[in-house]
């Protein structure tokens, strides 16, 4: 799948939040290794090069179009262009960290343990995934996939929700000799604009089906996912949408 950055960018702050909010959980003193998956336009992996200034802090993204975003940035900042579902650090880290990104790998019951082995000794692994796929924002992309005459083409991408309960991930990181703080939010945010829902999931879950789609046909499924999701979010009398969304918060540490 290619990224559009603009896109994703179109609501920067809110998707920034919870990463931000991640980051401040992760008690760290003199980290030498900083590795940040899925950075991509490295804005956080700019404030964790910041916040460990004698760190390297590298950020790993597979979009070439996002990583020309983040180009610039500090000296111990460095950037790479790989598929995290197969990258492995060549020097132990003592932080892996990862914002809105594992939920696109499966296999996390091997992943994740695989990270957390990873780190060095004291190492701390932290992860925030989105869990809203259960919400009418991600049960109405099944539903217009289903309603059209693309239905063939798009059906094979459903998938289900690829982000477990909470205490599923607290006993495979605990049993994995991990010390575990998790959490989850429901972030209420508060968009603007025209179908400012339809805008945000055009920037990620919606992404794969607009690009299997012949480029006539696109409009016509926008329209008809935007009107769906319109209902579900009614705009405000004051023009604003308020957009329910649930995230899951991890912050595990390997024992010294």
């Amino acid at each position: 799948m290619s990224w559009n950055p603009a896109q994703y960018q179109k609501f920067a702050q809110p998707r920034l939040r919870p990463a931000l909010e991640l980051l401040a959980r992760v008690e760290l003193e003199s980290p030498a290794f900083v590795y940040d998956l899925g950075c991509g336009t490295g804005a956080l992996t700019k404030i964790m090069a910041e916040r460990w200034p004698h760190a390297t802090v590298t950020g790993i993204d597979s979009s070439s179009d996002m990583l020309e975003r983040a180009a610039s940035g500090s000296p111990n900042l460095r950037w790479l262009r790989r598929d995290i579902a197969g990258w492995k650090p060549h020097e132990a880290p003592n932080l892996i960290f990862s914002n809105a990104a594992l939920h696109w790998l499966p296999d996390h019951e091997r992943v994740l343990p695989a990270l957390l082995k990873s780190l060095a000794p004291d190492g701390v692994l932290a992860v925030q995934m989105p869990r809203n796929f259960s919400a009418p924002s991600h049960l109405a992309i099944g539903e217009t996939v289903r309603a059209g005459p693309w239905r063939p083409r798009l059906e094979p991408l459903l998938r289900e929700s690829p982000v477990a309960d909470p205490m599923w991930y607290f006993e495979l990181l605990s049993s994995a000799g991990a010390e575990v703080d998790l959490w989850q939010s429901v972030y209420f945010q508060v968009l603007r604009g025209e179908d400012p829902v339809k805008e945000w999931t055009k920037g990620t879950w919606l992404q794969p089906f607009l690009q299997a789609l012949h480029e006539h046909e696109r409009g016509a499924f926008e329209a008809a996912y935007a009107k769906r999701v319109a209902a579900a979010y009614p705009k405000r009398a004051d023009g604003t949408t308020v957009f329910p969304f649930l995230r899951l918060f991890f912050v595990a540490r390997r024992a010294p």
